[in-house]
């Protein structure tokens, strides 16, 4: 990790301004979204898109998110399908993302694709990265804006930290509200699938779509956040343990007072908010993982709602070390 700091600039119009010169002159800039920092660059620009891989490590073959300031500018670049705009009219601005054919005449580049004959598109809800798109008045590509693999950064200072002087600045919001990334939809003929779960719940979809697919063991990656391992810290992750491992820290939820847990442990939500947690996850896992103890012991959480998302990145990041237990 490099120990220079990119440029913090705050959300305010000059910040803002001076972020949209940056990303117009083809540099990298971390920004707040309503689910986790991104990594920006100019989408149409295809050396702008490979330095963003080349920053974060990232497989060549995992696609990228693209944002748009609205669902017109979008709709510019993909074939939208009567659901596509069902459920952009639905849930955009917002942590949804589609997966749609990439239009003939989109000018994003290839490399954003990851070879493949689609985009991965999505509006954020967040003012700050709202005016931003608009002020640089491009599409940006923005995965998270941390190293491949490692924990998703919800704060400027989580970007810093991983990222350090590879990046040209970082756009100052605070924590992320939802603090997870966004749910991803694909399409299949009729059918819409649930690549990736993430901050906009299944049930509220679902009302849309009537019922998801899951992909299959066989699906190949189409969407970001599909590998195996991923937002993983370097200690090991012990899931839905129902006691603390020895040696270990643990990542609680619920009310459970009265267990004696060891100094530095955390807890995703005391009262057992699953949006709460959500906001929790990433935050609490480098707090935990910078304490560096032998392991993580994660308590289970529901698999509902929230749940799934959360749930579905400490299954990736326990497959780090190969240890997820149930007990």
């Amino acid at each position: 990790m490099s120990k220079t700091r990119p440029e913090i600039l705050p959300g305010t119009g000059d910040g803002i301004n001076r972020a949209a010169d940056l990303l117009r002159n083809g540099r990298l800039v971390a920004f707040p979204t309503e689910t986790v920092y991104g990594l920006g660059g100019n989408a149409l620009s295809d050396a702008t898109v490979a330095s963003i891989f080349e920053v974060k490590g990232r497989p060549s073959f995992n696609p990228l998110i693209i944002h748009f300031s609205d669902p017109a500018s979008a709709a510019e670049h993909v074939e939208m399908s009567a659901m596509a705009h069902r459920l952009a009219e639905a849930f955009w601005p917002g942590p949804l993302t589609l997966v749609l054919p990439r239009a003939k005449s989109s000018a994003i580049s290839l490399l954003a694709s990851a070879g493949l004959d689609t985009l991965a598109i999505r509006i954020p809800a967040n003012p700050i990265a709202q005016s931003l798109l608009r002020a640089c008045n491009c599409p940006l590509a923005a995965p998270s804006a941390n190293r491949s693999g490692s924990i998703s950064p919800t704060t400027a200072d989580h970007v810093a930290r991983s990222l350090g002087a590879d990046i040209a600045a970082i756009l100052d919001d605070g924590p992320c509200t939802i603090g997870i990334e966004s749910t991803v939809i694909g399409f299949m003929a009729d059918d819409c699938v649930m690549l990736r779960p993430g901050g906009m719940v299944r049930e509220d979809i679902e009302a849309i779509t009537g019922r998801l697919l899951d992909p299959d063991s066989e699906t190949t990656i189409s969407s970001p956040g599909m590998l195996q391992r991923h937002y993983a810290p370097e200690t090991p992750v012990f899931m839905n343990c129902v006691t603390p491992l020895q040696d270990s820290l643990v990542l609680a939820f619920g009310p459970v007072a009265g267990e004696n847990f060891p100094t530095g442990s955390c807890n995703l939500s005391p009262t057992g908010n699953l949006n709460e947690a959500a906001a929790n996850l990433f935050a609490m896992l480098r707090e935990l993982d910078r304490a560096a103890p032998s392991a993580i012991t994660v308590m289970p959480v529901p698999h509902h709602g929230l749940g799934v998302a959360i749930n579905d990145r400490l299954v990736r990041a326990a497959s780090n070390h190969d240890r997820y237990s149930r007990d």
